[in-house]
């Protein structure tokens, strides 16, 4: 498959005839399937621009992420009550990913590894010592860094997470995060990338208080006590930082 990425997008396609040309598609016809595609040439592209200077070239890229979008026409439900953008966005960011990380192009550099592993040597050590798992500040203290190293370290040396991976089961039914994914309306979808872009553009202090505070659910309290500073500069910085955060995806 070899699609032209400056070729003109066709018209707009409204959920019922998606759904039609995906159920045509899956049957095998190739017109239906090439149509699909090139009506969604934009969303192929809005997607690749979050991995540019990578590089790689955008129209490889792009290539990779339409094999993502042809993907993700054969494997829709069309039971789904989802719009297939929504669905298609995880599946074609997924594909580029993949490509990058068997490429080798995503790497973790071999100071952070080392890093991460001093990291993990003292934890071991002091929590023999100390009798109990110890503190960001104290690892960090002992191995004379600051807290924000400790956790980027430790974050760097862990595995991608695949959004087929099991988030919780419901009865004994897995849910993966491609389900929570599906169940979010696309506008929500989008609005999680702008997120995720304006976290991208803080700094390193600032993404570890974001992380603590909304990702791991610590207090102000235990993120002061974490990076070695009061609760009062923690929640100075928190407002500076939601208040960037609005701003930029206000933009």
């Amino acid at each position: 498959m070899n699609v032209d990425i400056k070729q003109s997008a066709q018209p707009f396609l409204d959920d019922v005839e998606v759904k039609r040309l995906i159920a045509l598609s899956q049957a095998g016809d190739m017109s239906a399937r090439d149509r699909l595609v090139n009506s969604n040439v934009r969303l192929v592209w809005s997607v690749v621009q979050r991995f540019m200077n990578r590089g790689y070239e955008p129209e490889d890229l792009f290539q990779i992420g339409c094999i993502g979008l042809l993907k993700s026409v054969d494997k829709f439900d069309l039971s789904y009550d989802v719009k297939f953008s929504t669905y298609a966005v995880p599946m074609i960011i997924g594909e580029i990913q993949r490509f990058l990380r068997d490429d080798g192009t995503i790497k973790v550099s071999r100071s952070l590894k080392e890093m991460a592993n001093k990291v993990r040597k003292m934890k071991d050590e002091l929590s023999k010592t100390m009798g109990r798992l110890p503190t960001i500040s104290e690892v960090a203290e002992r191995l004379g860094i600051t807290p924000e190293d400790v956790i980027f370290a430790q974050e760097a040396n862990k595995p991608p997470t695949s959004i087929h991976e099991t988030v919780f089961e419901n009865d004994g039914d897995p849910i993966t995060l491609m389900d929570q994914i599906a169940d979010e309306s696309q506008e929500n979808w989008f609005d999680k990338m702008a997120l995720a872009e304006a976290i991208e553009g803080l700094s390193e202090r600032e993404r570890t208080i974001v992380y603590l505070r909304y990702y791991r659910d610590k207090t102000q309290s235990e993120v002061a006590s974490r990076l070695g500073i009061s609760q009062v500069q923690v929640s100075r910085l928190e407002k500076k930082i939601l208040k960037l955060i609005k701003d930029q995806i206000a933009l």
